[in-house]
């Protein structure tokens, strides 16, 4: 079989591209370019990233000594747009985005994909910790090593990425394949985890959103639930749903961020009771396992390291309400929300507008 494999320069995806190689496969690596020298605030050496300019390169070492071609494909300008443009503008409207989710779904898997066919290769592999699976449709499954599932953020890729994807990590830990790499002798071997968002180096989002749209934060107010105001906020993008740290004000009890009041500028702040929500609506729908929800038994994730909890679901109207069996803390506006059967199997998934 023809297999193109996205190879970003880390210790999965390079494993990944060595057992298809293992097996008979006729592979070829692919890697995305998807940042401008400027957006990685002045391209310090990193390699804790899926793509920065050490990546690619390792990337490429590791496709020479597989003995496999290797091409590099330019999607700078679509990175930008829907990545992260929209990252940016998220935050100052109040809400938390999943740069990584869009990412997948707008740029690495079909950008990649694209390539791979003009090619002439049949399949796109990448280093996942998730698996496919197909009865009437094409889903995604979580992944055997529960620390290193990778399914919620596969949970917006389309039936025809699916069709032509192959994970060939999601029966495997991330101990087998840094044994296995260790093994082969592949220079990722020791590679440390890509986990930070890799357009923002320092980690400092704020700055870096201030920088990216020529923004200067209107200061607001900081009010409890029944609205009274107890301090002043320097921008609502420095804010995220369940934090407590840099509230910067002393109170009787610890306070966190239960809501962002983006219309009148306002940071909503309360007990860690008012944290809690009985459900969510999402939007944005994304079906993978079915098609249809109504008052659905599903297991939820609404963060990528959370363990999946009870809820029921129901489609109407293009909204998807969960319901959940007992309260959970943080749902967070812009977040996804992803549901699971008893299996583990993707069913369907949006992206949150509120909690209830």
């Amino acid at each position: 079989m023809n297999i193109a494999v996205a190879m970003s320069g880390g210790v999965d995806s390079s494993t990944a591209a060595a057992l298809l190689v293992q097996e008979g496969h006729n592979v070829i690596g692919l890697t995305a370019k998807i940042l401008l020298c400027a957006e990685m605030d002045g391209c310090q050496p990193r390699y804790d990233v899926c793509c920065s300019p050490e990546s690619i390169n390792d990337a490429a070492k590791v496709a020479k000594q597989l003995g496999i071609h290797h091409y590099i494909v330019n999607v700078e300008d679509e990175f930008s747009q829907k990545v992260i443009e929209p990252f940016c503008t998220e935050y100052v409207q109040g809400r938390t985005p999943s740069p990584c989710i869009n990412c997948n779904t707008f740029i690495k898997f079909p950008k990649l994909l694209d390539f791979a066919r003009q090619l002439g290769c049949d399949m796109l592999a990448t280093g996942h910790y998730a698996s496919v699976r197909k009865n009437s449709r094409y889903y995604i499954t979580r992944g055997i090593d529960a620390d290193k599932d990778q399914s919620y953020f596969l949970f917006n890729l389309t039936q025809d990425v699916l069709q032509h994807l192959i994970l060939p990590l999601g029966q495997c830990t991330k101990k087998d394949i840094r044994t296995k790499a260790r093994e082969l002798g592949l220079i990722t071997a020791q590679r440390p985890e890509s986990q930070e968002v890799c357009f923002v180096q320092d980690n400092d989002y704020p700055r870096f959103i201030e920088q990216r749209l020529g923004y200067s934060p209107p200061e607001g107010d900081i009010v409890t639930t029944q609205g009274i105001v107890i301090g002043r906020h320097h921008g609502i993008h420095r804010y995220t749903i369940g934090q407590r740290r840099g509230l910067g004000i002393a109170w009787e009890h610890p306070l966190y961020v239960v809501a962002i009041d983006a219309v009148h500028n306002r940071i909503i702040v309360g007990s860690k009771d008012e944290l809690m929500a009985k459900g969510l609506v999402a939007t944005q729908i994304n079906f993978m396992k079915v098609t249809i929800a109504h008052n659905t038994p599903v297991w939820v994730k609404t963060r990528s390291t959370q363990k999946p909890f009870k809820a029921h679901a129901t489609f109407e109207h293009n909204t998807l309400t969960i319901t959940f069996e007992t309260p959970q803390a943080s749902i967070t506006p812009g977040q996804a929300a992803v549901c699971y059967d008893d299996d583990g199997a993707i069913l369907f998934g949006g992206w949150i507008d509120k909690s209830f």
